[in-house]
């Protein structure tokens, strides 16, 4: 605003001269000049206070994306042998979702999902990739970050990324692109893959932080890296030393917050968009030591807590700022819980990964991908409230498209569906017809539809070792140890006489006890011929694997750089 009154007050002292020399002319002629002036002013005047209301009207967007956070993992849903007092401030001063979902029950197709607005299966993308997995996004997809650049934001993307890096696989020693910058972030920093997995460095844009070039990463060789219960495969990929000696495990977390809130003081002044994905709570649980023994439920739930905290750290952050108010924060989980041997563990201690709701992480029932959903605008979402609209983080691109004004182009995003009228309204009749739900096993796509979940296989779909103490513990024997109740299951196995698929009523029986397969048959097929609409005309390969997507150095040839 100071440069349209700075224009006028030149246009002002440039006109005083010619008055005072121009006699002739008429009275009448000045006051038309003087009037012309003011109304230049008037004009841009009013463009001023445009340009501040276009900024006021775009918000800052600052997305939150937990790691492997199941729906009772926080008090304001139901936990009771921890506390999130950050994000429960969160969920009263906004609103909490009780129907929302990630695409998929795993950690990689369900970003895939957040950051295209699709489902991972058109792209036959069931499990985790790893260390030699390239860029499992199309560079022409129109993403979640486009979206935003696309509307003047500045976007970053700070925490776990663990969707492949490169064309083919990635170059750990020298530039891992294609990668989040070629997807529209301007800024990335964080951890390349997984907690749980190698490399256990740092990358920030394009290369692997701390890297020298007379200390390569070598393949085969023992990683140089802290030691932790369910950490893994430290031998597929060592060298790089003092890349490694950054990467503090129980430091991870304080590190991504820094970056966050560095990032956020950097781009106060302009809109932006923050994807924070933490590391919190996914295995290895290394919270930092000043949360060790904070939560009754052991180290998984402190790892908890120090979530709390990281999201406590952030909202202060905006708030000191000034940017709090103008701000739409969504807190979400890209899964449900998992039950390995942490996650066990915790059950002991009376805690309750994912509430009362049948399975875990994985898998196609519903605590596999229902999770914890919180959405805070202050002056724009009614802080207290509770919504039970169906959502999904496959939703958010179509959404911040909305939110921003920013259009999608034809034929991209297809599975995305705007909610923000779920977010900041109380829509009557449900924002979603339907939604198709991922797990890992491609014969266990599910759809929901209304009340009725649909799932078109025995079983979860997911992990499914026998015994306490094994990290895959899942399935039906996971089922029996909980001491959960479900018509297909007994003692741990599914029955010989059970459906071929499976039919929930959600409304009557959130906790899926009753498989109703039999008794609606016309459900039953109207659900299966949507869901096999979905599928892919032509099969596709498979996109992510168990262990690395390529085959493993032999020992022959162990030692060879990336």
């Amino acid at each position: 605003m100071t440069e349209y009154l700075s224009m006028r007050h030149h246009v002002v002292r440039a006109l005083v001269p010619v008055q005072a020399e121009t006699n002739i002319l008429s009275r009448s002629l000045v006051k038309l000049s003087r009037a012309v002036v003011l109304s230049s002013y008037a004009v841009l005047l009013s463009l001023a206070f445009a340009t501040v209301a276009v900024a006021v009207d775009k918000p800052n967007v600052v997305l939150i994306f937990a790691d492997d956070l199941g729906y009772g993992d926080l008090s304001c849903y139901g936990a009771t042998k921890l506390e999130t007092p950050n994000i429960d401030r969160l969920a009263r001063q906004g609103r909490r979702f009780t129907d929302a979902h990630s695409a998929s029950a795993v950690c990689t197709p369900s970003r895939y999902a957040l950051i295209t607005g699709e489902y991972p299966h058109r792209r036959n993308l069931y499990k985790p990739v790893f260390l030699k997995t390239g860029l499992v996004v199309e560079q022409k997809k129109h993403t979640i970050a486009r979206v935003m650049k696309d509307a003047g934001y500045s976007t970053a993307c700070i925490g776990k990324w663990h969707l492949g890096f490169g064309e083919r696989t990635p170059n750990w020693n020298g530039d891992l692109k294609p990668g989040p910058l070629e997807l529209g972030f301007d800024y990335y920093y964080g951890v390349p893959v997984v907690n749980s997995h190698p490399p256990f460095v740092y990358v920030e844009n394009h290369r692997v932080v701390g890297l020298l070039p007379d200390d390569p990463f070598v393949y085969g060789k023992r990683a140089a890296t802290q030691v932790f219960p369910e950490k893994m495969k430290l031998d597929e990929i060592g060298g790089a030393k003092a890349a490694h000696e950054l990467y503090r495990d129980e430091a991870v977390g304080t590190r991504l917050t820094e970056k966050s809130v560095e990032w956020i003081k950097t781009n106060k002044d302009n809109p932006f968009f923050l994807y924070l994905a933490t590391t919190n709570i996914h295995h290895p649980f290394t919270p930092a030591k000043r949360f060790q023994g904070t939560s009754q439920c052991g180290a998984y739930g402190d790892f908890v807590h120090e979530l709390d905290w990281i999201v406590g750290r952030v909202m202060q952050t905006l708030e000191e700022q000034g940017v709090a108010d103008n701000t739409l924060v969504i807190f979400t989980s890209d899964n449900g819980g998992m039950f390995n041997v942490g996650g066990q563990e915790a059950w002991e201690d009376g805690h309750r990964l994912n509430g009362d709701l049948l399975g875990f992480k994985f898998s196609a029932w519903e605590g596999g991908h229902r999770v914890p959903f919180i959405a805070h605008w202050p002056g724009k979402i009614q802080a207290g409230t509770t919504s039970g609209q169906l959502v999904s983080n496959v939703d958010l691109l179509a959404t911040f498209s909305a939110l921003t004004g920013s259009g999608v182009p034809h034929g991209q995003a297809q599975d995305s569906v705007n909610v923000l009228p779920a977010l900041t309204g109380n829509p009557a009749e449900p924002l979603r017809d339907h939604l198709v739900l991922g797990a890992s096993k491609p014969s266990h796509l599910a759809v929901r539809k209304g009340k009725w979940m649909y799932i078109g296989a025995q079983g979860g779909g997911g992990f499914t070792a026998a015994k306490r103490g094994a990290h895959a513990f899942g399935g039906p024997a996971a089922v029996t140890f909980t001491g959960r109740e479900n018509s297909d299951i007994e003692n741990g196995r599914i029955k010989r006489n059970a459906s071929p698929a499976q039919l929930y009523d959600l409304e009557h029986d959130l906790t899926q006890t009753k498989n109703v397969y039999s008794q609606h048959p016309d459900v039953v097929k109207e659900l299966s011929e949507l869901l096999r609409s979905h599928l892919p005309k032509k099969p596709q390969p498979q996109t992510g694997s168990k262990r690395p997507a390529e085959k493993q150095p032999s020992k022959k040839k162990q030692g060879k750089r990336p």
